[in-house]
């Protein structure tokens, strides 16, 4: 579904991804760990194409992007392409990023009507079915402000599964919230890998990674450290830096 291929990513001298590689097939559930620093969003956006990687391929679903060097350096050399990718890719943000302006249904409906040319009312009507799938159906009328921080990242969640993605991709969504508001969502992200859904997570919420991830990849300094099944990297890790990390957070005591 997701493979990334010897990414390299830097800004001037800073060198932020170390040539980097991982797969996600259909289904899979990967959680990216790691601290502030590692590289852990920024590859996150290079799957997305939000950032272009100066070395390295991307292919998703089976379609490698096509890459043209211009003045400003690499870039993607289709942009349909691009457009086919992020359609089928949806990303669920930190800081929520719903339009202040738009009612919560609107939200959820703009990108299907406008991106997708759905019908309005059939729109409307998958718009309320999600809403009501990540708990707050009641909720459709309300603007985001109106809303808890809970409440609003679950309105993206359903934004995002609105375009019908072939996979997701959250960057750490539970991280501007509260201990109770981060329950909601990570309920949320439980049900969606329950479902056999897609996704790639950068969290700094271990058991979450534990407990909803089948893949988790620790990056450090750029480079991924370790890696494998939850129970391997949380409980039989034999990286120094990793086991230092998990204390850190609490993981292991």
């Amino acid at each position: 579904m997701i493979e990334l291929r010897d990414i390299h990513k830097a800004y001037g001298h800073i060198e932020v991804l170390k040539g980097i590689s991982l797969t996600a097939r259909r289904g899979d559930v990967i959680a990216l760990i790691g601290s502030s620093g590692s590289g852990k969003s920024t590859l996150l956006r290079c799957a997305n194409l939000l950032e272009i990687p100066q070395r390295g391929d991307i292919v998703f679903n089976g379609d490698t992007v096509r890459w043209a060097n211009k003045l400003k350096g690499r870039q993607p050399a289709d942009k349909n392409q691009v457009r086919r990718m992020r359609t089928n890719l949806s990303m669920v943000f930190q800081q929520f990023n719903l339009w202040a302006h738009m009612t919560v249904l609107q939200n959820v409906t703009e990108a299907p009507v406008s991106v997708l040319k759905k019908d309005p009312q059939l729109a409307e009507q998958q718009g309320r079915e999600l809403l009501e799938k990540v708990g707050i159906g009641d909720k459709c009328d309300q603007y985001p402000s109106q809303l808890s921080g809970g409440q609003q990242q679950r309105a993206a969640i359903a934004r995002a599964l609105a375009m019908e993605p072939a996979a997701m991709l959250f960057d750490e969504p539970t991280s501007a919230l509260d201990p109770e508001l981060e329950a909601e969502v990570v309920k949320v992200i439980k049900t969606l890998a329950a479902e056999g859904r897609t996704m790639l997570i950068v969290t700094h919420d271990m058991k979450m990674a534990f407990d909803v991830a089948n893949h988790v990849i620790f990056l450090h300094d750029g480079v991924i450290v370790e890696q494998g099944t939850p129970e391997h990297v949380f409980q039989q890790t034999q990286s120094e830096r990793l086991q230092q990390f998990l204390h850190a957070t609490g993981t292991i005591g």
